[in-house]
């Protein structure tokens, strides 16, 4: 037997909410959003393009590759190509997803987020080597593709930052906050990432906005590339698109913990090492610890 629900007064509860909700709208007539859903699809696509057989379709051969990786690549470009569009109408405030500035900004964008792809390729090529040569844990690269968190985030990370620098806005952070829901590791799109870059355990790892990071750079669990304290403007509001977080040069290793503040640069070659707190440039070739401590 189904138990009745006690009567409840919708009507004013409807009529609060929308007035609460009628700020989200304003400048619109209607709303006009990208869809999550349709982009996670896409980046989903995407993985199984750079990965293919590990992801998407399983049983792929030879002569069905290139059939895949274009009936794939043609899915994200469409698919792509409307987000952007919806995206771009959104937060310019246009009415409609299909105004001809908004289209044409998709379409540009699309084109050149395309043309990037086997570049973008390549990286992820390079920090699943990465990844093999870094663990002795790892028994083969098809277990850091199929399984490792960091694959999995700096994937998604790589291809938000080629959106980012192309200007489009919401999609980029849907993408790497996906990432950071499912691993624990949070790069913003906006960070810059050389190649063969490697996280290994990944859990709590945040890198920021504005993070320049060389070539062959490995950082563990827990590290922090953050900012410090944030300018404020004449209303007491931070000052927004300012370079505030660390410059990480080539051949870096940063251990497990490590909390690496402001725009400051950790030299090629140093070694930081695990609970540090630094604020301070490293020359290159430095080996950072905390002092050694014996308690009696």
């Amino acid at each position: 037997m189904t138990p009745q629900s006690p009567d409840v007064a919708l009507a004013p509860v409807v009529d609060e909410l929308c007035r609460e909700a009628a700020p989200i709208l304003a400048g619109h007539r209607r709303m006009v959003l990208p869809s999550r859903d349709r982009v996670l699809g896409m980046v989903e696509d995407l993985r199984a393009i750079f990965f293919p057989g590990y992801f998407g379709e399983p049983d792929l051969r030879q002569e069905t590759l290139a059939y895949h990786v274009g009936s794939s690549l043609a899915r994200v470009a469409r698919t792509l190509e409307e987000e952007v569009c919806r995206a771009v109408a959104f937060c310019e405030k246009h009415d409609h997803e299909a105004c001809p500035h908004c289209a044409s900004t998709a379409a540009e964008a699309t084109r050149r987020f395309v043309a990037r792809l086997p570049a973008v390729r390549r990286l992820l090529a390079s920090d699943v080597e990465a990844a093999y040569e870094g663990d002795p844990a790892l028994k083969s690269r098809d277990e850091a593709i199929f399984a490792y968190p960091g694959i999995f985030a700096v994937t998604n990370q790589r291809v938000a930052h080629e959106l980012h620098v192309l200007g489009v806005p919401l999609i980029p952070r849907i993408l790497t906050e996906h990432a950071h829901t499912h691993t624990g590791i949070d790069i913003h799109p906006g960070a810059a990432i050389g190649e063969r870059f490697f996280i290994d355990h990944g859990t709590g790892v945040v890198i920021g906005e504005t993070c320049r990071i060389g070539d062959r750079v490995r950082i563990y669990q827990g590290v922090t590339l953050g900012a410090k304290s944030f300018p404020l403007d004449e209303h007491g509001k931070p000052i927004k698109g300012i370079d505030r977080h660390p410059i990480v040069e080539d051949d870096v290793v940063i251990y497990a913990g490590a909390t690496i503040l402001g725009r400051i640069v950790i030299g090629k070659g140093s070694s930081i090492g695990g609970n540090v707190w630094l604020t301070n440039p490293v020359p290159p070739g430095s080996k950072v610890s905390q002092e050694a401590r014996v308690d009696r």
